[in-house]
């Protein structure tokens, strides 16, 4: 477990890498034990819809956290409570649209064992990430976060 020293969340892992991780693990399992639902055209049309889907989350949240001012790692201090754009609408779009983007990925490659482990995936990213987030959040903004999470979702 990460000791909380500094002024951050102290998340277990980078979210990207814990998503990369069950990736890989996912399309190693499809190169060992190839499963194919689709067809071929419809996995890769599905997988770029997602991917595509995932960046028009991504890019305006990215673009909504630098405006602010804060870090969008979640391993150095957060400076700002960001509730504009993307974030307006989920709590946490960045991890909703790593998911997309893991999901577009796994259905272009027509392999649906990153699929079985995504909800694997999202529990690790739920309790070692957005739960120590929020623990944190509410510490350093109180009562403006406590609004906030009433008004907002946590995913959609």
């Amino acid at each position: 477990m990460v000791e909380q020293t500094r002024d951050s969340a102290g998340v277990i892992a980078p979210p990207p890498l814990i998503y990369a991780g069950g990736l890989v693990a996912g399309l190693t399992l499809q190169r060992i034990f190839p499963v194919h639902l689709v067809p071929r055209p419809v996995a890769r049309a599905a997988g770029l819809l997602l991917i595509g889907l995932s960046l028009v989350i991504a890019v305006p949240a990215f673009l909504a956290m630098r405006r602010a001012g804060t870090d969008v790692r979640p391993d150095k201090p957060t400076t700002a409570l960001v509730t504009e754009g993307p974030f307006g609408h989920s709590r946490n779009p960045l991890y909703l649209s790593t998911a997309l983007l893991y999901t577009g990925i796994a259905a272009f490659a027509n392999a649906p064992w990153p699929k079985l482990l995504l909800p694997a995936v999202l529990l690790v990213i739920q309790r070692g990430v957005i739960e120590r987030e929020e623990r944190y959040l509410e510490r350093k903004f109180g009562d403006e976060y406590r609004r906030y999470k009433a008004r907002v979702r946590r995913w959609i």
